[in-house]
């Protein structure tokens, strides 16, 4: 395959990812609403970990794991599996939903600024003028849907308690963002697939206690068939596919870059409130679509050679 074409297929290939996750965050309200939070993130990993126990299996190709190695692979996992979902499930019910969507904005220039920091990668302007697209667009966004987040979240909570919330939903974005840089250093040593299933297998471990805490107390024969289902979809789609395509993309591509693509996460969330769930769709919203797919475009385009 020619570097165009590869360098193509991994942008399909976070794209994706991001879409996907996304897609499962929408569409887990009924599992959220049938089923305590830390029992369905024990579950999640679970089925998640049964799915991929052949890519725990190191290759014949690979070299054994270093400690640096080692510890790179559970700070993967603890912040952008465990305590990405602590922050900011905690964070969206001690603020506004439209304050949360504007903070969440900030990922692609986090992203940029700890790839600069710790990766030592040049951010060039087109990239971060793609970074500022995306922010403005995702922003708008927030903005532009307070009434279909007024239904789907907890009322916000009072202004003394609002600032601890916004802090925990920035916590929330630094997560996400070290979960790229921290990928795109894994992805140096070590393949997607084993990537994958080594940060769901700490993701297991880390939540296995809260986990049996929530069983203990939980009726499972109150959770009706189709929400199994659901809970299947979720488990694969959270801790095999979108994981595994987004290491697969930040092999190619730079994390800086790659951060740009966190831009399809809340888009693809409205498009499934809108399509899905029947959200109203504002002119706002549109502008803010236009804005974030701008975004990647701008991240996107092939570079010109110099003369």
């Amino acid at each position: 395959m020619s570097p165009g074409a590869n360098r193509l297929v991994a942008y399909a290939c976070l794209a994706l990812s991001m879409s996907l996750v996304g897609s499962y965050v929408a569409l887990s309200k009924p599992l959220v609403a049938a089923i305590p939070v830390f029992l369905l993130a024990w579950m999640r990993f679970g089925i998640g970990g049964l799915a991929m126990l052949h890519w725990l299996r190191r290759p014949g190709n690979e070299l054994p794991m270093t400690a640096q190695t080692k510890r790179l692979v559970f700070l993967e996992s603890f912040l952008g599996n465990f305590l990405f979902s602590i922050c900011m499930l905690f964070g969206v019910s001690m603020t506004s939903a439209v304050s949360a969507g504007v903070i969440m904005a900030a990922i692609p220039a986090v992203v940029a600024l700890l790839s600069w920091v710790f990766l030592h990668e040049r951010i060039g302007g087109r990239t971060w003028a793609a970074i500022a697209c995306a922010a403005l667009g995702i922003g708008l966004l927030g903005l532009a849907r307070p009434e279909a987040v007024a239904h789907s979240q907890a009322p916000a909570a009072g202004a003394a308690r609002a600032w601890l919330g916004n802090l925990l939903v920035f916590g929330a974005v630094v997560c996400e963002a070290s979960y790229a840089v921290i990928g795109k250093k894994l992805t140096g040593v070590l393949g997607p697939k084993r990537i994958t299933s080594l940060i769901n297998l700490w993701g297991f471990a880390l939540v296995t206690p809260l986990g049996i805490w929530a069983a203990l107390r939980f009726d499972f024969s109150s959770v009706p068939g189709g929400i199994w289902l659901l809970l299947v979809f979720y488990s694969l789609a959270a801790s095999v596919w979108t994981v595994w395509l987004w290491m697969t993309g930040l092999k190619v591509v730079p994390a800086a870059q790659g951060g740009v693509f966190t831009v399809m996460l809340p888009v693809s969330a409205a498009a499934v409130g809108v399509f899905v769930l029947g959200e109203p769709l504002s002119g706002l919203q549109l502008l803010a679509f236009a804005l974030a797919l701008a975004g990647v475009v701008l991240a996107t385009l092939p570079v010109r050679a110099r003369m």
